[in-house]
């Protein structure tokens, strides 16, 4: 099960860093397609309602409520399946491996909302403090992925296994404090559904697809429940088997595996492309600058690394965890630097933390520049110990092989 758990991590590790460079290419092109003719055009699709209403069913949504709330549920699931593998065989099974990205979670997420609190506390904005707290782990796997061996692996493990923490952490958030009035009638349904795919697992059914059917179900009545939509990704992980017979595949796996190309290759990257349609405009610049903006930069830039670096540190000292082996502090400092991209989820949080369509457009703009400066921060300081690394290494075998030199020259003479 280990062995296989851990090709399982290779083969998420490359789906991510690859996701990373056609995510950054989506963002640009986006951003290019927004400040063209072609601008309007992108607008009136994202808005064009389709689906089917009829016999008690209402599915008809615009091309952007589909993509939101319809493909990011794929997306959830499989942040789901990824939590559920970390806790079963990785990073997460015991509590002496999890706690410290767990508390460095925490503390990623602790700090920025905080900050951001600070600079809107009285302020309209004010309830967007979840915006900074999130983590994108395609974009900052992707950064990693390009130092290559330029980092220790077990750097590469922390990071991963904080920012899947950091969506569990963000999926809490958005079911307990953005969502709309609660409708019990069809919360009580999906919580049915869920009990029966529970049920499913409990007697050992191991088709993917009859946990996927009623997942379906799931993400309707949870849309109409009040409840994000995309919450029904999650729960339909939890109940998918994580356990197999024979030392193959477990059907957790076996999705995650199916789940991965799709969702690092195309959901994602179609979802920044359609929310980070940002057409420059002069009055977004004092938008940086408001509580807002300043918010949004400071809980990401500063607050990110500040938290994640700090409860790390807290935890190591107290002796509750221990540092990524063959990492030193510095490196874990580079690590939160890459916590600040909060490209996606951040995104994501904003669209259900203001009704202002110029709110949601200052914010998109904010977190981009703060993604942008976090990401070439970190990829430029760790990239920097990297290389004084190697440099005191080289020092280090020149001295040992000229200690040796002596010691064999005395030993002659």
């Amino acid at each position: 099960m280990r062995k296989l758990s851990q090709n399982i991590y290779k083969k998420f590790i490359e789906a991510e860093s690859k996701g990373g460079i056609i995510l950054i290419l989506c963002m640009v092109l986006s951003i290019l397609v927004a400040n063209t003719l072609l601008g309007d055009y992108l607008i009136n699709l994202l808005n064009f309602e389709f689906g089917f209403e009829g016999f008690g069913l209402d599915l008809k949504y615009s091309t952007l409520s589909w993509i939101n709330d319809g493909l990011m549920a794929v997306f959830f699931l499989y942040v789901g399946l990824e939590i559920k593998r970390e806790i079963v065989d990785g990073e997460l099974k015991s509590v002496k491996q999890a706690f410290l990205p767990i508390i460095a979670a925490l503390g990623g997420m602790l700090m920025p909302a905080t900050l951001y609190f600070l600079f809107n506390y009285g302020a309209k904005t004010e309830g967007g403090w979840g915006i900074p707290m999130a983590t994108d782990i395609a974009f900052a796997i992707g950064i990693l992925a390009v130092l290559g061996n330029r980092v220790p692996n077990s750097l590469k493990i922390f990071l991963t296994a904080l920012a899947i923490v950091d969506d569990l952490g963000a999926i809490v958030v958005i079911a307990l404090f953005y969502t709309s009035d609660i409708h019990f009638n069809y919360l009580l349904l999906a919580l049915g559904v869920f009990a029966f795919q529970m049920s499913l697992n409990y007697f050992g059914v191991r088709k993917v697809v009859f946990y996927i059917i009623p997942g379906l179900a799931l993400w309707y009545f949870i849309h109409h429940s009040g409840i994000h939509a995309t919450i029904a990704g999650v729960l339909t992980a939890i109940a998918i088997p994580a356990t197999s017979e024979k030392r193959k595949y477990s059907p957790m796996e076996k999705l995650e595996h199916a789940l991965s190309k799709p969702v690092g290759y195309v959901i994602i990257p179609l979802f920044a492309f359609v929310n980070t349609n940002i057409r420059f405009e002069s009055a977004m610049l004092d938008g940086v600058f408001s509580p807002l903006g300043l918010g949004i930069i400071a809980g990401l830039f500063i607050g990110k690394p500040l938290g994640i670096t700090l409860a790390s540190w807290i935890a190591v000292k107290l002796k509750v965890a221990k540092k990524p082996r063959l990492a030193s502090w510095k490196q874990v400092i580079g690590v939160g630097m890459l916590g600040g991209i909060g490209f996606t989820m951040s995104i994501f949080v904003s669209l259900l933390s203001f009704s202002s369509p110029l709110f949601q457009l200052e914010a998109k703009f904010c977190i981009l520049i703060a993604s942008l400066i976090s990401a070439g921060a970190g990829y430029v300081y760790l990239n920097i110990l990297s290389k004084k690394s190697a440099k005191n290494e080289k020092v280090e075998v020149l001295q040992v092989s000229e200690t040796q030199l002596i010691t064999d020259n005395l030993k002659v003479a």
